[in-house]
């Protein structure tokens, strides 16, 4: 698969839509790093957003692209924990919490086989030493940060108890 196949069916699953795909293209192919490879794709919609866009997942980072915007990534060699909720009003609800924040998208297809790739490529991701990073990143911090970022994520309520517990038990070792 490359990336012109991997956006097609992100805007497949979108419902058809072309509007925005070949600046799509072109914004993540103008960002791919040496070495990223595209895994999979699907559609949700970024609760700051009314209208879906695509999730596109590489070997390095998942995006979310709407409107031939600048993608959103999100590293996936600092994902800490992916989680799949169901509910009335936002369908199926995808949460990625990254040492970097957390993320949510609601109303994703086929969440569960997606959130499923990103826990295997993200694993994979952290494997991989070396790996030149996705964009800028900030220094590296040590264990004591990482634990104060997840407890003041946790005290904002953007992590539940059972999250922030996994989150800091795979920190922790």
């Amino acid at each position: 698969m490359d990336w012109t196949d991997l956006i097609d069916v992100a805007f497949d699953v979108l419902g058809g839509n072309n509007d925005g795909k070949a600046a799509a293209l072109r914004s993540v192919e103008s960002s791919v790093v040496p070495g990223e490879q595209p895994v999979a794709a699907t559609a949700g919609r970024h609760p700051d957003h009314f209208r879906k866009g695509a999730l596109v997942l590489t070997t390095r980072r998942l995006l979310f692209l709407k409107d031939g915007k600048p993608p959103l990534p999100v590293a996936l060699d600092a994902v800490t924990d992916v989680t799949v909720t169901r509910t009335r009003l936002n369908g199926e609800v995808l949460k990625i919490v990254a040492l970097t924040g957390a993320h949510r998208f609601e109303d994703v297809v086929k969440a569960e086989i997606f959130a499923d790739r990103i826990r295997s490529t993200a694993a994979a991701a952290r494997r991989t030493p070396g790996t030149p990073a996705a964009a800028p990143v900030a220094p590296p911090v040590d264990l004591l940060d990482q634990l104060e970022r997840l407890a003041a994520l946790h005290a904002s309520g953007a992590l539940t108890d059972e999250e922030f517990s996994r989150a800091k038990q795979r920190l922790i070792g």
